[in-house]
């Protein structure tokens, strides 16, 4: 009867065991599922390849963005798809949107959004740089009109390569920086 008890308890033992492993294994894969499916249809991580943005992002930094469906609004850093007619993915900071005139005086260096001049602590130095774009231009509905932050190191909305770009090409805003 002892030898009886003992190989129950043993068997009870090892089925003990391998259900706490089972449940481990599920909540291990169960976890591994939820990170995929949020860095898939929520989240993205992407990198900075260039210096259009700079001082406020650097080259080579990583950046977390958010890929929901949102509406863009003004000062908004966005990732603009690869597949536009400039053929690479953009980060860019959104200036104008549907229905705004942006003008910019490039003698003066001074941006305009509907006849008033934009505050912009976070550019590099004031746009001097024209492009191929004849100012002032009208933001075409489901547009939003780009421009990086090192105005004069920038190819964005003022290049007729870019232009304006369809809300339906941003793939996300960013929602921080990700230290090194």
């Amino acid at each position: 009867m002892a030898q009886e008890l003992s190989m129950r308890e043993r068997f009870n033992r090892q089925f003990r065991l391998n259900r706490d492993l089972l449940e481990w294994f599920e909540a291990v894969v169960l976890a591994v599922v939820a990170v995929a499916l949020v860095f898939t249809f929520g989240v993205r991580m992407i990198r900075v390849d260039g210096h259009s943005m700079q001082p406020t992002l650097q080259d080579g930094e990583r950046l977390l963005i958010s890929s929901l469906p949102y509406t863009p609004q003004y000062g908004d850093i966005v990732i603009i798809d690869q597949y536009t007619s400039y053929g690479q993915p953009l980060v860019k900071r959104v200036i104008g949107m549907a229905g705004d005139t942006i003008d910019i005086d490039f003698e003066k260096g001074i941006v305009y959004r509907n006849g008033n001049a934009l505050d912009e602590p976070y550019t590099a130095e004031p746009t001097y740089l024209q492009e191929s774009v004849t100012f002032p231009v009208t933001v075409p509905e489901g547009c939003i009109f780009v421009m990086g932050d090192n105005r004069n190191n920038s190819t964005d909305s003022r290049s007729a390569n870019v232009g304006f770009i369809d809300t339906r090409d941003v793939l996300g805003r960013v929602l921080m920086q990700v230290p090194l």
